[in-house]
């Protein structure tokens, strides 16, 4: 798999990434609709990513713990004030515990499931992905969605494999092997088979379907942000609407 960008890159994408999401929010309607976020206003996006930094920055700042932070941790759900200054505020508070924490501070996850690292280095990471996807969210909801940058994308696509793929249990379709290359940067392989997904590194055997394209439309491809035929497939292309289905429905 890819190599994890250091965590002060890590720190560095989550705020150009959040920037770019509130910069694309003030060029919008807040009552419009999100495109990739069903039944979503452009302000419910905004309450949505803010409070997601809220959150993690409450969970991490308590360190490793059982349980995810209580609601008194994290604070009030609804937006106050200038709502971009709320969202600004918010990105603060992540980065600032993420930072004072450092990358190997555990905390509590919501993906112990999949394996991966229970520590402010490894929601950095994770956050990364979050705030580039409602990006091109607020983006596509102004009418002007640009490619996410590589920079966050290439490792974003290993992390959904990794994290979100490998959370969710046994594959509930015939085994397959999938391999997602993209045009600007490597390539991964993941095996859905009962045991769950499990990645690797892209000469582990023959995929029955190969995805090909830039790693920002990997990236959307597989949170459902645009159709396969956005994509280059070749193989079994019934797999891609049984992942997307899997992957939506959990």
């Amino acid at each position: 798999m890819t190599q994890t960008p250091p965590f002060e890159d890590l720190l560095a994408l989550i705020e150009d990434r959040s920037a770019a999401f509130r910069a694309a929010v003030a060029g919008a309607d807040l009552a419009a609709g999100v495109p990739g976020c069903p039944g979503w206003t452009v302000r419910d996006l905004v309450t949505h990513l803010g409070n997601v930094h809220r959150f993690w920055a409450a969970a991490v700042a308590a360190g490793p713990a059982g349980d995810p932070p209580s609601e008194e941790a994290v604070g009030p759900r609804e937006p106050s004030g200038d709502l971009l200054e709320w969202s600004a505020e918010s990105t603060r508070m992540l980065v600032g515990a993420l930072r004072a924490a450092g990358p190997g501070t555990g905390c509590w996850t919501w993906w112990e499931a999949s394996g991966a690292p229970m520590t402010a280095g490894a929601v950095a990471r994770h956050q990364v992905q979050e705030a580039a996807v409602h990006a091109w969210d607020a983006q596509a909801a102004a009418g002007k969605p640009e490619p996410i940058p590589a920079a966050a994308a290439v490792d974003a696509v290993p992390e959904f494999l990794e994290v979100g793929l490998g959370s969710l249990g046994p594959w509930p379709h015939r085994p397959a092997r999938l391999t997602l290359s993209a045009t600007d940067g490597p390539a991964w392989v993941v095996d859905l088979t009962p045991a769950g997904a499990e990645a690797h590194p892209a000469a582990a055997g023959e995929p029955v379907t190969t995805v090909q394209a830039p790693a920002s439309d990997l990236l959307l491809f597989l949170f459902n942000r645009i159709p396969a035929d956005a994509v280059t497939v070749t193989g079994d292309a019934s797999v891609l609407g049984e992942l997307g289905a899997w992957t939506a429905n959990n």
